[in-house]
């Protein structure tokens, strides 16, 4: 279906354009790779807060989420199939094990899991309710972990963590992690709000 124009929508999708393209300009200049290492978790956790502030602060922004088809932010984090993206990187000696494997497997299992949610469970009923609520909590645990490892690493051994302060990874801590997290609670926000309500669908 087609995004209105004017819509919040539409704001978005441009929005959302526009920091995508700042990361990438980001990435591109190696400014993350000169920056005090707490500059990148910093940035991370920054821009989750704006988003989840502009979720509750905005009533246009937060009603067009939540009439989305939960599927639709469920989708999003089949991109955390950049697991497989660690592992190989791993492989080749440019990202430590303690990041590259737990991370990849787990987010490579959460990707998985948000496929056959996507595809064969449908939003509805206290049943599906529970597994995406499971989904969501283990899912954020996984990106919660990633994270922290990869602020410890990096704090011990600012090389180990140097792929992702360049693209493509730079694109984790400036545009995709902050959206898998933000999308988690979001979610996680609605079940509940559907659950206190007594709704079937969510």
């Amino acid at each position: 279906m087609a995004v209105a124009e004017g819509s919040p929508g539409a704001r978005i999708a441009l929005i959302t354009g526009v920091w995508l393209v700042l990361a990438l300009l980001v990435g591109a200049s190696g400014v993350l790779s000169r920056a005090p290492v707490p500059v990148i978790p910093a940035v991370l956790w920054t821009l989750v807060a704006i988003i989840l502030v502009a979720f509750w602060r905005s009533a246009g922004l937060r009603a067009w989420t939540t009439a989305l088809d939960m599927r639709a932010l469920v989708a999003v984090h089949l991109t955390r199939f950049v697991g497989i993206y660690f592992l190989v990187l791993h492989a080749r000696g440019l990202l430590p094990w303690a990041f590259a494997v737990p991370g990849g497997w787990g987010d490579n299992a959460v990707a998985a899991a948000a496929l056959v949610l996507v595809l064969f469970v449908p939003p509805r009923g206290g049943a599906a309710r529970q597994v995406y609520v499971l989904w969501n909590v283990l899912g954020l645990a996984d990106i919660l972990m990633v994270v922290a490892t990869a602020a410890r690493l990096a704090l011990a051994d600012r090389d180990s963590m140097f792929a992702v302060t360049h693209l493509p990874l730079s694109l984790l801590p400036t545009f995709l992690v902050p959206i898998i997290i933000a999308t988690h609670v979001i979610m996680l926000a609605r079940l509940r709000a559907a659950r206190r309500r007594g709704s079937d669908t969510f």
